[in-house]
């Protein structure tokens, strides 16, 4: 654990660009809808982080050839030879990351087996993949738990259906989605997620030939189709890190511009960063003209000094207030002035890295009410999902583990706005979701080192 620290010396402000690439929510389920095509696929714009090299790894297994392309960033996926992967090989992988279970869908399409390792990801709740066997079984797959995963087959093939979420899961969405652009006839989901990511995903399959509808009230129509072409595609930039370092210039009162960064699927956070006290331009894309350079567009975050406002938020599904917005933006709530109160109604344990900033002098209280108005799973289940953030308060260096990706970089900005030297612990898990952090921090004139 040693070698897996990171020493930040806190209290300077950051100032200075750094730029987003293509959505990690988005980026790894592109790669994995490239086994459902017959010519090989090209995706731009990919972020060098942990969950791309452990898609790349399960591809390669069976035997997606995976190849780095002319541009920076740029992947080419040649799916023509597909090929079953032993048990052992893939459980390589298994508690690495959740992606895995989106596999089912294709490999049953193109092998008509598929096996799924345990799952890994981030300690937020248990998440379970009840909604996605369900929905496997829907489609005509069957389904066979065994002490090292799961195997699922389809003997008949895989045909449409109808299915309805108890819950618009994003994860659930896409597995129906990586499903049904090939069974037979035609699926109607209801209760879909429709995160920027969600619609971003069907863009991809629209263009490898699937036929999608996406209705109002949360309805989406598959017609399925005999055969998918590769596709070309840019992602949509990560919405999650562009807010993360938002928040980082707010708690740190610095001045951050995020290129890439876009108005459009950032709504609800900007007015809460607006009503927060925070600051921001948005800086559009100018092309080269009359011998001058072009500008790539993006966003400009900053404190303009003062006093921050304390405010009430609930996250909640798209178009609500993300999940994975909320961690970095407590950090900045605890120098607001009055009491902010936050309602987590995604995920039942998103709370507990609040007892780090605690230790750095916070003032947190977490209860198991709901303190808001929207309608919550978690409110008689005995989950601590409410936070009431009292400030403004100073916040001073400590040593930290980071427990999972959202909450240790909000640790991280923590350790960036108190006063004093800080050691990071667990600091390599932020790779897997923020590209080249370490450099971005050091060209935002942050003053962190390894030890």
């Amino acid at each position: 654990m040693t070698d897996d620290v990171l020493v930040v010396h806190g209290g300077t402000p950051l100032e200075g660009r750094i730029r987003v690439r293509g959505a990690k929510n988005l980026v790894s389920k592109a790669m994995v809808a490239a086994l459902l095509g017959d010519t090989p696929s090209r995706l731009f714009d990919v972020p060098r982080i942990r969950d791309v090299e452990v898609v790349r790894g399960l591809l390669g297994l069976h035997g997606v050839k995976v190849s780095d392309g002319e541009e920076d960033g740029e992947l080419v996926f040649d799916p023509s030879n597909v090929e079953s992967a032993s048990t052992d090989q893939i459980n390589v992988h298994a508690g690495s990351s959740r992606i895995p279970i989106l596999f089912c869908g294709p490999l049953l399409h193109r092998l008509g087996h598929a096996f799924i390792p345990d799952l890994g990801g981030c300690h937020i709740g248990p998440r379970p993949i009840d909604f996605h066997l369900q929905a496997l079984r829907e489609f005509g797959a069957t389904v066979d738990k065994t002490p090292e995963g799961l195997h699922l087959s389809a003997p008949n093939g895989l045909h449409g259906t109808k299915f309805a979420l108890p819950y618009p899961s994003v994860g659930a969405t896409e597995q129906v989605l990586l499903t049904a652009v090939m069974a037979e006839g035609v699926t109607e989901l209801r209760n879909a997620a429709v995160e920027p990511e969600i619609i971003d995903l069907i863009c991809v399959l629209q263009k490898m030939g699937a036929i999608i509808k996406v209705h109002t009230d949360r309805v989406i129509e598959i017609q399925g189709v005999k055969r998918l072409s590769g596709y070309t595609h840019r992602p949509i930039p990560d919405r999650i890190e562009a807010a993360s370092w938002a928040a980082a210039a707010l708690a740190t009162r610095g001045h951050v511009e995020v290129l890439g960064a876009q108005q459009a699927d950032m709504m609800t956070f900007l007015n809460i960063f607006r009503s927060v006290g925070g600051e921001y331009e948005v800086t559009d894309l100018r092309p080269p003209r009359g011998g001058r350079p072009g500008q790539e567009g993006g966003i400009r975050f900053w404190h303009p000094g003062g006093e921050l406002n304390a405010v009430a938020l609930e996250t909640d599904v798209h178009p609500g207030f993300m999940t994975d917005w909320q961690q970095p933006l407590v950090v900045a709530l605890t120098q607001a002035r009055g009491l902010s109160i936050v309602h987590e109604t995604v995920y039942e344990q998103r709370l507990g890295y609040t007892e780090a900033l605690n230790s750095m002098g916070a003032n947190i209280q977490v209860y198991r009410d709901c303190l808001g108005g929207t309608p919550c799973r978690f409110g008689r289940r005995n989950f601590k999902h409410s936070a009431v953030i009292a400030g403004p308060s100073k916040l001073h260096a400590a040593d930290l583990v980071i427990p999972d990706l959202r909450a240790g970089f909000s640790h991280l900005i923590a350790a960036l706005a108190a006063e004093g030297t800080s050691r990071v612990y667990g600091v390599d898990l932020i790779n897997r979701g923020y590209e080249d952090f370490e450099a971005k921090l050091a060209d935002l004139g942050a003053h962190v080192e390894r030890p």
